[in-house]
């Protein structure tokens, strides 16, 4: 395999190229089109938002950890709540997914790129902007004593709070500009990425000879098309009623908060979806290689994917029951989200049938892989739960349901993030990140997970309601509220730790080499990290594990196929 090619993009009329170095190399990545490199962009964009997040949750448990406590103002406190609830979904989890199916599909497929390179670059800067412009609302002119203002209306946004009436200056629109502009950057991305696994796959791979990952990405793709469309079409709509006076969500002259939560919660249960699917396809590619097992019925994991997805897209209004629908609006809903998890169960016994008789290799990726095994059947359970239209009009504005998706948006995608960061950081950059640290991570984000989220499933059940910057003593929900935000702060010890794992493996990580997990994957057959152009010649591939048939010319996989 041919080695890499580095070019150097150096600006101005210097006669020695060393001139400008680091100037140049950041010329390089700004203007870049090498889906790799926009990839990494999109997964480190996706990073620095988490660490903001992160900061923000702290500070929204710290404001939460005794009773009364008077850290943040109210107003702050919703803020706050909103900063991160937007920031989690659309500049943390979508830009990260994004990036690694940016990187990784076209070296899966045995292609050179991805289908449209430039489109790929405008898809990344309209995300990389519109979250910038989101943090700009820091600095409006409409904030108290004419500091800035961010949005306060919850990453929901519901109608009629986010009307003129209710939510004056600029804070909401910037809300609303900023999550339409990252949506057409993922809808850029999402069509790149359907065309590529399409048009673009190398000689001998079928759809059936796909890997699971490739698979699943082409999936929610095509799930982003369908969510994106309803959510970008509300915020045209908010818009108007803003500026124009289009009356669609404004209540006092005949329009309908109902519809505004009809038109995001077709985008916002989906989306659920098109987050966890990633975490799916990051599971089906780690587990078997640290089982050193094929993927337990490959068949049927993809058409439980295909059956998530299209069941998906008939749940949204189990976010609803408690606005009034009708019996038989609330039967359909219930039963839906209770269908859902069918083809979802079907996963997990897939994973565990990998697993069952393995030659299991507990390294970091494998041990963050069965955590999301073990919270996301958990997170399963609780939803089931909520899909009980009694249930949930007890406990839908509770600590029950934030416990409940954050261990679907922690417990399973951010597991899995971390897992395929650890897995996949070799062939990046050429080395791999210190297994010690990695396993300290893993160990003390798991303990603070549980230490928050398991305590939030019950000051829930004791009737704590969500979105309240305070309590008061005396309810039962001092100490659940106390060990929840030592968990939070256990969590920011173990991301810290990984931070440093990240910047000393870069400095000074072990060599990794083409392939340190013996793996069977076509990205694995590249260099570390791979060239340029990815393969000096397009391979040919006979089976669903091509490195295998390479490594293994007496015992190729595809006579098993």
């Amino acid at each position: 395999m041919a080695g890499s090619i580095e070019h150097e993009i150096v600006l101005g009329a210097a006669d020695d190229p060393q001139d400008l170095p680091l100037l140049g190399k950041l010329h390089g990545w700004i203007v870049t089109v090498d889906h790799k490199r926009l990839g990494l962009m999109y997964i480190s964009g996706g990073l620095l938002f988490f660490l903001v997040a992160g900061l923000q949750a702290a500070t929204i448990r710290l404001q939460l950890a005794v009773p009364n406590a008077g850290i943040v103002p109210p107003q702050v406190f919703n803020r706050l709540l909103t900063m991160h609830g937007t920031a989690m979904v659309f500049l943390v989890g979508m830009p990260i997914l994004t990036g690694f199916f940016n990187y990784l599909v076209p070296l899966m497929i045995g292609a050179r790129d991805l289908a449209f390179p430039r489109l790929n670059a405008f898809g990344f800067w309209l995300w990389f902007f519109g979250a910038l412009l989101l943090y700009f609302s820091y600095l409006g002119g409409d904030g108290l004593y004419g500091a800035g203002s961010a949005p306060d209306v919850g990453w929901f946004a519901y109608a009629p709070l986010t009307e003129r009436a209710f939510s004056r200056g600029s804070s909401t629109d910037y809300w609303i500009l900023s999550i339409f502009l990252t949506s057409i950057g993922s809808t850029a991305t999402a069509i790149n990425l359907i065309s590529t696994i399409i048009c673009m796959r190398c000689e001998g791979m079928t759809l059936g000879k796909m890997p699971v990952l490739v698979w699943l990405a082409l999936v929610v793709s095509s799930m982003i098309l369908v969510v994106l469309s309803p959510l970008s079409a509300a915020q045209v709509m908010l818009l108007l009623d803003r500026f124009l006076g289009a009356h669609f969500f404004d209540t006092q002259a005949g329009g309908s908060a109902v519809l505004w939560q009809h038109f995001f919660w077709i985008f916002g249960h989906p989306e659920v979806y098109v987050l966890v699917i990633p975490a799916f396809a990051f599971a089906s590619e780690i587990i078997p290689v640290f089982s050193r097992k094929v993927i337990f019925g490959y068949s049927v994991m993809v058409a439980a994917t295909c059956a998530i997805a299209f069941i998906s897209m008939t749940v949204w209004a189990h976010h609803m029951f408690s606005v009034g629908m009708t019996p038989a609006g609330n039967s359909f809903f219930a039963a839906s989200t209770m269908l859902v998890g069918v083809p979802t169960g079907i996963k997990i016994f897939n994973w565990l049938g990998t697993i069952w008789g393995g030659k299991l290799r507990f390294k970091v990726p494998m041990l963050f892989s069965l955590g999301f095994l073990f919270q996301f059947l958990i997170a399963g359970l609780t939803g089931i739960m909520l899909a009980v239209v009694p249930w949930d009009w007890q406990l839908t504005d509770t600590y029950f349901v934030v416990a409940h998706f954050h261990y679907v948006l922690i417990g399973a995608i951010v597991f899995m993030i971390f897992a395929a960061i650890y897995y996949w950081f070799p062939k990046a950059t050429g080395r791999m990140l210190g297994e010690t640290l990695g396993k300290w991570h893993f160990w003390l984000f798991l303990i603070g997970f549980h230490l928050t989220f398991d305590t939030l499933h019950f000051a829930g059940l004791q009737g704590m309601p969500r979105r309240i910057y305070t309590y008061q003593p005396g309810r039962g929900l001092e100490t659940l509220n106390l060990i929840a935000s030592l968990g939070a702060l256990v969590q920011g010890v173990a991301v810290l730790i990984f931070v440093i794992n990240v910047v000393r493996s870069l400095r000074s990580g072990e060599a990794a080499g083409n392939d340190p997990w013996d793996a069977w994957t076509l990205e694995w057959s590249t260099t570390s990290p791979p060239p340029e152009y990815n393969f000096a010649t397009p391979p040919v591939v006979q089976s669903r594990r091509p490195l295998w048939d390479l490594k293994h010319p007496e015992d190729p996989d595809s006579l098993y196929e």
